[in-house]
């Protein structure tokens, strides 16, 4: 009985998301967004401790300001009519605007890093993932503005990158690299709605393989990761890929996702858009080195023949997807 409000806040904040993305009308995608915000501030608050409660104070804040102007921006365009082709284009930028500060995309992330600081893995893992679907799928029903969109991408980038540098926080370094892949989303979703669907599973599945092992070990901080992988190899040599599998190098399936946007992007003539996203990148993928450089030497003290330790059937073998990915993707392409 003690845990079964979090049942009943989990499903209403599932049902918000999907109240928003598969309604008809904009008041009631509102409603939507709104029952998924009060839903997740309980689960937010579910640790007695200040940092949470900090966390969610931001949080609040945050998103009811960006409801305040998608709310007003829904009643310009129930009011089109009596508007001039300028003013259309001003309701579209207000609902865009809205929906990035939602999902903290640059220049509108501040409050991101600031918020994921504060919670534990759990709440970590739903504000990475299931917190931006709303958002995204809704910036498809709008009359998206390709150039603004690609300002936001680019800054998105440049900010993931080079702000990540300055912490030994993991998870405001994952809340960056978050920002990072919003900009590759995005990018994504101005191509292809389906595009944008195998990128962000992908990501997802990454993400979970990477923050279940910070969880069993209760990991917060760079410094707590020295001595980890000390005696398990299998737990060290699965972290160390997945990092590199979510900056997206070629032989992971991280890369999958990342080489159907550039495709896409160059065939409509996104050309310059995806020489700086690339570029952008690779600031990011430094970050992830950094982090496992530690895990690809072995300490003086450990053996090399004693590798075997137990690891669970479903770590490894969501492990073994997300790194063998690419190479079944590249079959099933072949035979299919």
């Amino acid at each position: 009985m003690k845990n079964l409000y979090k049942l009943m806040y989990f499903n209403t904040m599932l049902m918000g998301t999907l109240i928003s993305i598969s309604t008809l009308t904009w008041f009631t995608t509102w409603i939507g967004l709104e029952i998924n915000l009060l839903s997740l501030m309980p689960l937010m608050k579910h640790f007695k401790n200040k940092y949470s409660s900090e966390a969610t104070i931001k949080y609040f804040i945050t998103q009811a300001m960006a409801s305040s102007i998608l709310l007003f921006s829904i009643i310009i365009f129930t009011n089109m009519k009596n508007f001039s082709m300028e003013m259309t284009t001003i309701a579209s930028l207000l609902v865009n605007t809205s929906l990035l500060f939602k999902m903290g995309a640059a220049p509108l992330h501040f409050w991101f890093p600031e918020v994921m600081s504060g919670l534990n893995w759990e709440m970590a893992f739903i504000m990475m993932t299931w917190q931006k679907i709303a958002p995204m799928i809704l910036l498809t029903y709008t009359n998206y503005i390709p150039m603004f969109l690609s300002i936001i991408i680019i800054i998105s980038s440049v900010v993931s990158g080079i702000q990540g540098m300055n912490y030994i926080c993991l998870r405001k370094i994952l809340a960056y690299s978050s920002i990072n892949h919003v900009s590759w989303m995005i990018s994504a979703l101005l191509n292809s709605t389906s595009i944008w669907f195998y990128y962000f599973i992908i990501y997802c599945m990454i993400n979970f393989n990477i923050i279940i092992i910070f969880y069993q070990y209760n990991i917060f901080f760079m410094n707590q990761m020295n001595n980890l992988f000390s005696f398990n190899k299998s737990i060290k040599f699965f972290f160390m890929l997945n990092f590199l599998s979510l900056g997206g190098l070629p032989p992971f399936l991280g890369f999958f996702p990342k080489w159907l946007t550039i495709n896409h992007m160059v065939m409509n003539n996104f050309y310059t858009l995806a020489i700086l996203l690339i570029i952008f990148t690779l600031i990011s993928l430094f970050i992830y080195l950094r982090i496992t450089f530690s895990t690809f030497t072995l300490n003086s003290e450990e053996s090399i023949t004693l590798t075997y330790k137990k690891t669970s059937y479903f770590l490894f073998f969501s492990n073994t997807l997300s790194l063998a990915g690419l190479i079944l993707c590249l079959i099933s392409i072949n035979i299919f």
